[in-house]
């Protein structure tokens, strides 16, 4: 017999399945979260924080994005989840990056992002390396702690939406209707699998269906340097990576440039994104490496190229020590960023796959809700 039973049970308490829950909970629907691990501990707290909305893939990435942006500033008060900063400089350093971002200030992506000159750019990035060519602004931006705002998140949502958290459960099967689990059968009307990495647990035909492996990021944190960022800073690397900035046709002279001058950085996938913490301290990365099984090593080469890498676009300290060290995993897919599907009857599957959890969860659990509801696409609505 089934133990408990909700209108809906989420399978994972990562940022998805939050979102998820939260979806669901503001509804009215009575809503339970399962997940393996007694604490958050996967790639939800092992990531920069970083809502990242300019440089997204153009489409329903973007508009996922804007739309999460746009929950976070809700949610941010009710949770105490405090706004770190706001905002995203991008420095160019080569004139094939700043070729890139005039393309992008163009566009319909680039709207209230504003182009700065070198000076504008020393102006209100007095620590910048100096060399800049340049840069852009994005105002559309939001940071929080990882760390600390999934917690909080979760706490939120049981304490004033009444959802339930089975932690320390391993789900055992999902079939319409029932979660089998280590702490029971849990009765749901509707079910959502938010299961992140682990892609063989459950459904792992679905997940070789959209050609899911596995990528490992390597990230550190610096001591506080002294000074305080306005914004999170990302250079040249990011412009080839991001596919918003990369679609645009002067990424291409871009890339072959970083061949030549960072081509080290390029093979590791390394992509600069700086941001601050409340302490002061710097995260900085990261890193990407793919496999079906990512070995769990932080070779000190990738750390040496981040860290010359981050000298280029902001003036640290020689002797700034690194504080921590850690890597983080997420299911990618080299065709898609997200997806959800009906894996079963009122069973939904929904994956972020492409490590834009942060950015574009929220957007994704209105979407997967609304699916098992049969509600409109709430992408094309206002979030009330």
């Amino acid at each position: 017999m089934a133990q408990q039973g909700f209108d809906v049970v989420v399978v994972g308490a990562g940022i998805i399945g939050l979102s998820h829950a939260l979806a669901a909970a503001r509804r009215g629907l009575s809503v339970a979260v399962i997940d393996r691990d007694r604490q958050a501990n996967g790639a939800s707290i092992r990531n920069f924080g970083f809502v990242t909305v300019t440089g997204q893939r153009a489409g329903r990435t973007w508009r996922r994005a804007l739309y999460s942006r746009d929950v976070w500033e809700r949610v941010m008060p009710q949770t105490g989840i405090p706004l770190l900063h706001p905002d995203l400089a991008v420095i160019a350093r080569r004139p094939q990056a700043m070729a890139v971002l005039e393309e992008f200030a163009a566009g319909e992506m680039g709207a209230d992002c504003r182009l700065l000159s070198a000076a504008e750019i020393e102006a209100r990035l007095p620590m910048a390396a100096p060399g800049s060519l340049g840069g852009l602004w994005s105002p559309h931006e939001r940071r929080v702690e990882p760390r600390t705002a999934i917690p909080a998140l979760a706490a939120w949502l049981e304490r004033a939406h009444k959802v339930k958290f089975f932690r320390g459960t391993a789900v055992r099967g999902v079939e319409s209707g029932v979660v089998d689990t280590t702490a029971g059968r849990i009765a749901g009307r509707h079910v959502v699998v938010c299961p992140g990495p682990d892609l063989v647990t459950l459904f792992p035909e679905r997940h070789a269906a959209h050609k899911l492996r596995l990528c490992k990021l390597q990230m550190l944190r610096l001591a506080a340097p002294g000074w305080r960022l306005p914004a999170a800073v990302m250079g040249d690397l990011s412009l080839v990576r991001y596919e918003g900035y990369a679609a645009m046709p002067a990424a291409a002279a871009l890339g072959e440039q970083l061949k030549t001058e960072a081509g080290d950085a390029l093979a590791h996938g390394i992509h600069l994104i700086i941001v601050q913490s409340a302490d002061g301290s710097l995260v900085v990365g990261d890193s990407h490496h793919y496999a079906a099984t990512p070995d769990p090593f932080a070779p000190v080469e990738v750390e040496r190229i981040i860290l010359r890498e981050a000298r280029t676009l902001l003036a640290l300290p020689e002797s700034l020590p690194v504080t921590e060290r850690w890597t983080g995993l997420y299911p990618s897919s080299p065709d898609e960023t997200a997806f959800f599907e009906f894996a079963a009857p009122d069973v939904l599957l929904s994956q972020v796959s492409s490590g834009t959890g942060m950015s574009t969860g929220f957007a994704l659990g209105e979407e997967g809700i609304a699916a098992l509801l049969g509600e409109p696409d709430p992408l094309e609505t206002t979030w009330s």
